[in-house]
């Protein structure tokens, strides 16, 4: 399914292809996975949960979630909780990040 891969340290997002959490796992690079709502049409940020305790990096922040570092991944969610297509349209997702 379509997922955008957020890559802070190259201030990109690029559009990707993953079939399920172990493909977010390896693009994310750390299996401690959690992840926060985005927007209003099901989408969700994953991230490293851990990425604070390892320290450094460059942060980011989407619209008003709290600011995580290191990358993530960003794909939709259907409301049942299972994955689907991001909704986002990858311009209007770019104007939404703030990098820290």
């Amino acid at each position: 399914m379509k997922a955008y891969r957020i890559n802070p340290e190259k201030a990109s997002i690029d559009e990707i292809d993953v079939a399920n959490l172990a493909d977010i796992v390896g693009q994310v690079g750390f299996d401690t996975i959690e992840s926060d709502a985005i927007g209003t049409e099901g989408d969700r940020l994953y991230f490293d949960e851990e990425c604070f305790l390892r320290g450094g990096g460059v942060r980011f922040q989407i619209d008003t979630v709290i600011p995580v570092s290191g990358r993530a991944v960003v794909v939709g969610t259907n409301k049942d909780g299972s994955l689907c297509d991001v909704a986002a349209d990858i311009e209007n997702l770019r104007s939404r990040i703030k990098y820290l």
